[in-house]
């Protein structure tokens, strides 16, 4: 088994932190696609059921493949246990619900992507816990929020899809003042650019299927936090209720993260400049791009970020036609409701990612008819600007 080091720098981490090679000595890491493990006696396998003797005991709990996953995940976050799922979303649900009761409140920011603000808008008040979202770029709006029984802080920065920045710092200190827990979505940002744990959050949860695995293939989620919480709050709903992530995916995974700081370097650059040029485009009503000096939340960005992210949101004057006329009109950006990929990917929130929101809450998110959120791919920035430019002529015709 590899050790992990510390003092590699992220690169080296997702090349070879976590990998454990069978007898067999193989290179690439190997994939254990078993449900179940034997025992050599009865007693062997009490043991191993009491936790006197390490090992694997069922595939739910946890696999080899899986294990390697999330070793690795921990090498690149910085933190000391990690669970990797089924999908980003089954580890929101997982991170949030685990160690909350009824009775218990959430504070979390309104600017969500819309099945994140379903699960504590509506999941989580089923089950008798009570929710407030507030407008989290001001860390007032948190402070006026906390009640006595205010347990769990939940962010997404930057958001989806209008990439507001909110000061995790700031929301993880008030969290330690009332013996709350910060959980931040950290998803857009990628573990490259910005560091939660180190900032004081308590979890950090990343859908894989995303950047991590970032190629269109396969499903996945993380959660990522200490040692004891992992152990006491997560472990028991997560071997219970059955969310754990299959060893085909999480191989997937630990091939996807060998590349991501080539992919997540080229897909930010290119961001940088297809911001740049529409900015200056006279069809475009707003660009909100983290790398850019106009950004609302500059300041806070050059505090916690170390680029500007992979995603724009723009608005186009002319609403929905506009915007569809647009989208229609691309060849190279493909439209999907999918982020984080090789391939340049747009979508029209209103009618898709954020459409069961009301009316009143996509204009408080600042989501209108003509708002499109571009992530952008490694194809060659050249023909990304070119592909844009078409489409925005098509647009304003």
């Amino acid at each position: 088994m590899t050790n992990d080091k510390r003092d590699w720098k992220p690169a080296t981490q997702l090349v070879h932190s976590g990998v454990l090679r069978s007898e067999f000595g193989e290179t690439a890491e190997a994939m254990f696609l078993t449900q179940g493990y034997v025992y050599e006696t009865a007693e062997a396998a009490e043991a191993r059921f009491k936790g006197e003797n390490p090992g694997f005991i069922y595939s739910r709990y946890a696999n080899p493949t899986v294990d390697m996953f999330e070793k690795r995940m921990c090498a690149l976050e910085g933190a000391e246990e990690a669970r990797a799922l089924a999908s980003g979303m089954a580890a929101v649900t997982a991170a949030i619900l685990c160690s909350l009761k009824a009775g218990d409140h959430i504070v979390a920011a309104r600017a969500l992507f819309g099945s994140c603000r379903w699960v504590v808008e509506t999941l989580a008040p089923r089950y008798g816990i009570e929710a407030t979202l507030v407008d989290g770029r001001d860390i007032a709006n948190w402070e006026r929020a906390v009640r006595p029984n205010t347990k769990i802080f939940f962010l997404e920065s930057p958001t989806n899809p209008t990439l507001e920045v909110v000061d995790i710092a700031a929301v993880a200190a008030l969290a330690n003042s009332i013996g709350a827990r910060l959980i931040v979505d950290n998803v857009f940002a990628t573990p490259l650019m910005q560091k939660p744990l180190q900032l004081g959050a308590h979890v950090v949860v990343y859908s894989a299927t995303k950047h991590i695995d970032g190629q269109g293939r396969c499903l996945g989620g993380v959660i990522l936090s200490d040692k004891q919480w992992i152990e006491e709050s997560l472990q028991d709903y997560f071997r219970h209720t059955g969310p754990s992530l299959s060893p085909f995916n999480a191989w997937t995974m630990l091939k996807g993260l060998e590349t991501l700081p080539l992919r997540v370097r080229q897909q930010s650059e290119n961001a940088a400049r297809v911001a740049d040029f529409l900015a200056e485009r006279p069809e475009v009503a707003r660009v909100i791009y983290p790398g850019r000096a106009d950004h609302p939340q500059a300041d806070i960005v050059r505090k916690q970020m170390k680029g500007g992210s992979t995603m724009i949101c723009f608005d186009l004057k002319g609403g929905k036609k506009s915007a569809f006329a647009f989208e229609n009109a691309l060849d190279v950006i493909v439209i999907s409701n999918n982020l984080g990929d090789s391939k340049s990917l747009i979508t029209h929130p209103a009618t898709t990612t954020h459409k069961n929101l009301t009316d009143e809450a996509r204009t408080e998110l600042g989501i209108s008819d003509g708002t499109l959120r571009l992530s952008l791919g490694i194809e060659d920035a050249d023909d990304l600007l070119k592909d844009i430019d078409r489409a925005l002529k098509a647009a304003a015709a």
